[in-house]
């Protein structure tokens, strides 16, 4: 009879049968660690960071996803107008989540702290951050993209969007596949800044309408425009309209 060693619905025959004990890696000190590596252990990782990121945003209330440019000096007019972004959703009634970064998500925090309102960082582990930005009240780090992108979604009711670059780029179309295929209700994405988000507009428009790539229809799903308080009140008005 072929030996077996089974984990749940797990089994393992011949050359895959371990060669020692969940215990006894656990409590050998001065074995290897690889095992901490392996996909099923980075599955209770993953596990845990949605049980505390979950956690630690179920009590927000509503809040607003601010994207952005990690890049964006504080010279920058785009940095102020983050700000601006930041104190415009606290008067509205918004937490304000962003990336927890530098740049533009340091603006959009740093604009609704200072505004009295709830500032929240999303952060995740890169080789090149420095960690959460001094504005962020309440902060949670993440190991994995995919996780902290959930949040960015179930923690929001809407994403305002500034000038950035791939990560930007990346939540951004994201949240629009999200809503295009059904994945969330209405879900207002607002692009801010005409002139950095016009040719990629017009690309939208130019080649994917034209070529029915996507449905003409999928272009009202964005808002673009150059007013923070626009901005806003489409986010408010999406809301109010699910009331």
């Amino acid at each position: 009879m072929t030996r077996e060693y089974r984990t749940g619905p797990v089994v393992r025959r011949r050359s895959q049968l371990p060669t020692s004990t969940h215990d006894k890696r656990l409590l050998d000190s001065s074995g290897a660690t690889d095992w901490l590596h392996t996909d099923p252990w980075r599955v209770m990782r993953i596990q845990s960071e949605f049980v505390e990121g979950f956690g630690a945003l179920a009590e927000l209330g509503p809040a607003v996803s601010v994207f952005g440019s990690a890049r964006t000096r504080p010279e920058d007019p785009v940095y102020e107008m983050a700000e601006q972004v930041g104190a415009a959703l606290v008067r509205a009634g918004y937490a304000v989540v962003t990336g927890g970064g530098p740049g533009t998500m340091e603006a959009a925090n740093k604009g609704a702290l200072e505004a009295g309102g709830v500032s929240v960082g999303l952060g995740i582990e890169l080789p090149m951050e420095t960690g959460l930005n001094d504005y962020v009240d309440l902060g949670v780090n993440f190991r994995y993209f995919f996780v902290r992108k959930t949040m960015f979604v179930k923690s929001a009711q809407g994403f305002i969007v500034l000038p950035g670059g791939l990560g930007t780029l990346d939540e951004l179309f994201e949240a629009l596949t999200l809503v295009q295929t059904d994945k969330v209700s209405r879900f207002p994405i607002v692009l801010l800044g005409s002139a950095f988000w016009g040719g990629l507009i017009d690309w939208l428009r130019d080649q994917c309408v034209a070529t029915g790539t996507i449905s003409a229809g999928d272009m009202d799903l964005l808002h673009v425009t150059d007013d923070i308080q626009d901005a806003v009140d489409h986010i408010v008005a999406a809301r109010d309209s699910l009331a």
